[in-house]
């Protein structure tokens, strides 16, 4: 059913791109109710506009915390227009139909950004606003409801383009939405109040669309991603982000956020192939390179050092989908955007999240995050760790931190030369590693291994042993633990427990 707006009820805090709808409002001869700042914002617009202190004859009170809630509002709002009843209530209260309500909602997200200080942020949890969407929304069948500045633009359409009659499908649509804002909204406000609480009652996330995807993992797959990448990333040339994109990007930001040294990183299908720290940038991407270069074909890459014209030079020497920067110089810039699908991002800020959550059988599992390296540095070995093993045993345990279980890194000179990972078993992992690294002809002499989860056994130390490897780090654990702490002992390797496992399924 046709219903003609005739009469509106604004009040909003922000007041961006809102001079359009209130002058179209004005010239359909639409009667405007408003309040405080929105009332002195039309008027200014020279727009007819009746005060709701007017129609209630109730201040505002309480600060500014009342000043819509009243029968006389609300009653406009949920009257049934096909209810008798309803009508006949009206009239006898002298309350006017409304049939149209632009309201939005107090910044409670970004005063939380902004501010720890608790009175101001609790200011900021809005009742009046939330009431009169669900109002409105409740009552589609006759009422119009806009419940947030980025349904300006529809709102303006049906003004212009259907001179300010919405169907029933239409006044649906705006529900809809309006639902949705509220429902985000008191995500926002649940969250706030249970940040400390470990195991809320509901699992409650809200995140806002960004875009639709390609496909997800597969072509015959729909996908969507909820999030805001414009907050940590620029995009600066190249197609559109796919799913698969997305998921090897947070890889790489989870990998490259451990390290301070000029760093450059190779990931493929979400597991590094490939990476080096180096005083330069150049150099960190001609050894992270040198890491698989097989795997690299396709990759996505990410450094954490501005891109100058010689490293962005010797990178286009290879295909690969995406390159992460903080920043590029214009030369390399120009040198690549010279491949119109590559795709460029400069990175903002880090991809922090403080729980990762799984989808399983009929629910979600929720966990923090890996924020951890070691809890301690233990050494059980022959000798103590010299200076390089230390620096190589660290970088290894960091890399094999960001591998599929089980998982075996094995780093010589901050340099990854070899790695096993989602394999079945530990040995089989290593029995990769070293395979990777003798097709790419490493010498493993000297070279350090990393465990994601401790040995049950001694035979990876003794494999690991005859490969050249001379020292080792791993979380211990294993009742057995003694059994490779010996061999490590009777081999002259050097051996560190770190007590802290980094499983990655």
């Amino acid at each position: 059913m046709q219903k003609q707006i005739k009469s509106a009820l604004i009040s909003v805090f922000y007041k961006d791109n809102l001079e359009a709808i209130v002058k179209k409002l004005g010239e359909q001869g639409v009667t405007i109710y408003s309040t405080g700042g929105t009332q002195q914002f039309i008027e200014n617009l020279g727009v007819p506009c009746v005060s709701v202190e007017s129609l209630t004859d109730y201040p505002s009170i309480l600060g500014g915390r009342v000043k819509t809630l009243h029968p006389k509002v609300f009653g406009g709002i949920l009257a049934r227009r096909d209810n008798p009843q309803d009508l006949e209530q009206l009239k006898q209260y002298a309350i006017p139909e409304i049939d149209l309500v632009i309201v939005d909602l107090y910044p409670f997200e970004e005063t939380v950004k902004s501010t720890t200080e608790e009175q101001t942020i609790i200011e900021k949890i809005d009742i009046g606003g939330v009431s009169l969407i669900r109002a409105a929304g409740k009552n589609y069948k006759d009422v119009v409801i806009v419940a947030s500045k980025d349904q300006y633009a529809d709102l303006e359409k049906v003004l212009t383009e259907q001179a300010g009659a919405t169907s029933l499908q239409d006044r649906r649509v705006f529900a809809a939405k309006a639902f949705e804002v509220c429902a985000h909204y008191d995500t926002a406000i649940a969250g706030y109040f249970l940040k400390d609480e470990p195991a809320p009652a509901y699992f409650q996330v809200s995140t806002p669309q960004g875009q639709v995807m390609r496909y997800g993992e597969n072509p015959h797959q729909q996908a969507v991603f909820y999030g805001k990448l414009d907050e940590i990333f620029t995009k600066l040339h190249g197609k559109e982000l796919s799913y698969n994109n997305l998921v090897d990007v947070d890889a790489a930001c989870q990998l490259i956020a451990e390290f301070t040294e000029t760093t450059f990183v190779v990931i493929k299908h979400t597991n590094v192939c490939g990476i080096a720290s180096r005083p330069t940038l150049l150099d960190a991407w001609e050894n992270a390179l040198a890491g698989d270069k097989e795997s690299a074909f396709g990759g996505v890459l990410i450094c954490n050092a501005q891109v100058d014209k010689a490293t962005a030079s010797a990178v286009s020497e290879i295909f690969f989908e995406i390159l992460i920067a903080p920043g590029f110089d214009a030369d390399a810039l120009e040198v690549l955007q010279a491949k119109k699908n590559r795709i460029l991002l400069q990175q903002k800020q880090p991809a922090k999240s403080a729980k990762m959550f799984k989808n399983v059988l009929n629910g979600v599992l929720e966990q923090d995050s890996d924020k951890g390296n070691f809890d301690k540095w233990e050494e059980v070995g022959a000798a103590p760790a010299t200076a390089e093993q230390h620096a190589d045993l660290t970088f290894a345990n960091l890399v094999c931190k960001h591998l599929k279980s089980n998982a075996i890194a094995l780093v010589k000179n901050k340099q990854l030369i070899g790695k096993g990972c989602g394999q079945t078993s530990r040995i089989d992992a290593l029995r990769h590693a070293i395979e990777k690294a003798g097709q790419f002809s490493f010498d493993l002499k000297g070279a350090v291994m990393a465990s994601d989860a401790f040995f049950p056994f001694n035979d990876c130390v003794s494999i690991a042993h005859d490969a050249g490897i001379t020292a080792v780090i791993q979380p211990g654990g294993s009742i057995r633990d003694a059994d490779s702490i010996t061999f490590c002992k009777e081999h002259g390797m050097a051996m560190v427990l770190t007590g802290m496992r980094h499983f990655r399924h």
